[in-house]
């Protein structure tokens, strides 16, 4: 199953989930070339609002003897979730919420040198669902003056430090941009719950219903399935200029289920379809047959041997294990983040000091593209027109012919990255931070499965090594679900137990011997959604070894009937 990070804020005392579905009310507005102005943003109840009030806040606020603010952002979102769980074929329950957050960012100072960081990152309030201006513009006011005071306090800290340090900082805090103003449609959560809930209820006990597995339903120790979907509106009003409406939605459907081994040892298999709409998730017949296949490889699995002692060898990662892993290493290290104070550092993480350096083989690449919504006629949750300080997505070369060409980078600069280039994204209610929205890595030249596995034997053989691994499915960085041995002769034999090592940045950059030509989809649902798209792998040396779990007794007595 595709992550989750399911999003439980709680402000206030309330709890904030959410769910999503575009509808058609717009409000389209042009000047004489053709673009959205102010005029048509005021058409909108809720930017009208925030536009007021920011014009009040920009002339009236200021504490005496302190510095006005040079820069403040509004953002309100409207979050709708919905999330319906079962297990074994029964309904376990449903949740609805409905919130809006209000997010105020408060910057003193200037430019070059303000109050960001720590404390100064903003403010927080619940607003009102019905669009009250008085209800809007009060949430906005009290959140507003908190930021403020936040704001000062942490710029005279910032000021004392700057003191303290040899080293000043190697690029602005803020970066200059154009203001934007851009009005698409509201989202709206749309869906009949007491069908999902129905439909969850079937999956969950697909394992005693469906001929093919029940014989085996004994066996099965839970069997669960869920449908979380989530719409969010958001609205954002800077000083600057920039006015933008925003929606965005994400659905999934997930399926679950596990037994032991006779040795005690756990094992565990799932699926999830994800998508932007509800169009997007697999067909009820579609679904079902993935979660047929989850439940029959669990007798395979159980019956299958332990992997033996510990291999060193070339590994065969598929394009499903491939985006993990991927993401795992390289959606945080391709990001510009700030790097501390009185350091000569451009940024932080792994790639920190990789600027032009090899970081991939020559024959990888790898972009972010925001505005790719589609591929191979898959939608991207990832995708989006304009991140979540108001600057619109870019595509960007991060990876050209191996090497690190570029950083994701937000409004934050950092050394020879002066400007956005729209990849600043929040979660509900957090603060923007640079983030992969739609991460693609191609290779040039690349070949078919069969030619990746005949390449995978043929390394293995001028090893001096018996067999080889393919990896399927990972549950998590080095923890494969579904791991096969490969013999000389072009069998496999699935195996458990293991986990996997050395595969890390170095290894991405020294091991990788070769890349598939098909590239997989991987949505991941969650509070930022991100999409990795990205080929089969073949990596030269990687350890296989056996994972030192836990191995719980059986249960003593069998299941009810």
């Amino acid at each position: 199953m595709k992550k989750v990070t399911a999003s439980f804020i709680r402000i206030a005392g309330v709890g904030l989930v959410a769910g999503c579905m575009l509808a058609a009310q717009s409000v389209a507005g042009q000047d004489a070339a053709g673009r959205a102005t102010r005029a048509d943003a005021e058409k909108d109840p809720v930017l009208k609002a925030m536009l007021v009030e920011m014009d009040r806040s920009m002339t009236d606020l200021q504490l005496k003897g302190f510095a006005k603010p040079f820069f403040i952002q509004y953002r309100i979102e409207d979050v709708d979730d919905f999330e319906t769980r079962a297990e074994f074929g029964a309904n376990e329950g449903a949740q609805r919420t409905h919130q809006r957050v209000a997010r105020v960012t408060v910057r003193v100072g200037d430019y070059k040198t303000d109050s960001s960081g720590g404390r100064g990152d903003g403010s927080l309030e619940l607003t009102g669902l019905d669009d009250d201006p008085i209800a809007i513009r009060t949430a906005l006011w009290e959140a507003t003056d908190s930021a403020y005071k936040n704001a000062l306090a942490a710029y005279a800290q910032k000021q004392a430090a700057l003191k303290e340090v040899q080293t000043q900082p190697q690029a602005d805090d803020f970066s200059q941009e154009k203001p934007v103003i851009a009005l698409a449609a509201r989202a709206k959560l749309v869906l009949d719950e007491d069908a999902w809930a129905k439909r969850v209820a079937q999956a969950s006990g697909i394992y005693r219903t469906n001929a093919a597995v029940q014989a085996n339903q004994h066996d099965v120790q839970y069997s669960n399935a869920s449908f979380h979907a989530r719409v969010t509106t958001t609205w954002l009003v800077s000083s600057e200029g920039t006015i933008v409406r925003k929606p965005a939605s994400e659905y999934q459907e997930s399926f679950a289920v596990g037994t032991q081994a006779d040795d005690g040892m756990h094992i565990d298999r799932s699926y999830a379809s994800t998508g932007k709409s509800l169009e997007d998730l697999d067909a009820p017949q579609a679904f079902e047959k993935h979660a047929v296949e989850d439940i029959a490889s669990l007798e395979e699995l159980r019956k299958a041997p332990l992997v033996e002692d510990e291999y060193h060898g070339p590994v065969l990662l598929s394009a499903d294990a491939s985006a993990d892993t991927l993401k795992s290493l390289l959606a945080n290290a391709v990001v510009a983040m700030r790097p501390a104070l009185g350091t000569e550092a451009r940024t932080n993480g792994p790639f920190a000091s990789s600027f032009h350096a090899r970081v991939l083989p020559d024959f990888l690449s790898v972009v972010d593209d925001p505005g790719l919504k589609s591929f191979d006629g898959k939608s991207l949750v990832g995708a989006y027109d304009y991140d979540d300080e108001g600057v619109p997505a870019q595509a960007v070369s991060l990876v050209a012919d191996g090497r690190l060409v570029n950083y994701l980078i937000g409004r934050e600069p950092v050394k020879d990255f002066s400007q956005s280039n729209g990849h600043g994204r929040a979660g509900v209610a957090g603060a923007a931070r640079p983030a992969i929205g739609v991460l693609k890595i191609s290779a040039q030249d690349g070949v078919s499965d069969e030619e990746l596995n005949k390449k995978l034997l043929q390394m293995a053989k001028d090893s001096g090594l018996k067999n080889a691994y393919s990896v399927e499915t990972l549950a998590g960085a080095g923890n494969p679900r579904l791991l096969f041995r490969m013999n000389a002769d072009g069998t496999r034999q699935l195996v458990r137990g293991a986990e996997l090592d050395d595969i890390d940045q170095r290894a991405l950059r020294s091991s990788v011997a070769g890349a598939g030509k098909d590239l997989g989809v991987t949505n991941y649902f969650g509070d930022v959604p991100q999409t990795v798209i990205a080929p089969a792998l073949l990596l030269e040396d990687v350890t296989v070894k056996r994972a030192n779990n836990r191995n719980d007794k059986l249960p003593y007595y069998p299941p009810p009937e």
